[in-house]
């Protein structure tokens, strides 16, 4: 069964100690919502194919957004895909794996800076790489609210 709010937050025991490798992003504003054909990266250390062994580097492909007129249709997600979600891919090429679960979906502002958009939550059991079935990702604007509230309280 696919979880409606398929996100959590982590309190750090120590503060992250930002690099030329290690930078902080944006959270979007609370509702925003993607265009299709944004770009956007995924990125994680899941498995390199449906099958395949998991990736011993971090991994990223550039998986323009889907529309959710698209990604509901019957023959993509249909009414898996709700409308706190973000689809990205589905062109049977790139698509986040097995093992990507929780990794960001990073789409960048025209000033340079990071937006964390999604958050993978489930892509298709035919196989990463589907046509049609999108990596789907929990969408952050969605949460905003509740994140400042859990962020507020802790």
């Amino acid at each position: 069964m696919l979880s409606r709010n398929d996100i959590a937050l982590i309190k750090m025991s120590s503060p992250v100690t930002f690099s030329d490798s290690i930078m902080p992003a944006c959270l979007p504003e609370s509702g925003f919502v993607l265009p299709h054909g944004h770009p956007c990266y995924v990125s994680g250390w899941g498995r390199l194919a449906t099958s395949g062994p998991p990736a011993d580097i971090l991994q990223q492909a550039l998986l323009p957004v889907v529309d959710h007129a698209t990604c509901s249709q019957d023959d993509w997600w249909y009414v898996l895909a709700t409308d706190k979600m973000v689809c990205a891919g589905g062109d049977g090429i790139k698509a986040g794996c097995n093992g990507d679960s929780g990794g960001p979906l990073n789409c960048q502002n025209p000033d340079g800076s990071w937006v964390v958009h999604g958050a993978v939550s489930f892509g298709s059991g035919q196989g990463c790489n589907v046509v049609q079935k999108p990596t789907v990702f929990t969408g952050v604007s969605s949460y905003i609210g509740w994140i400042n509230t859990v962020m507020t309280n802790n």
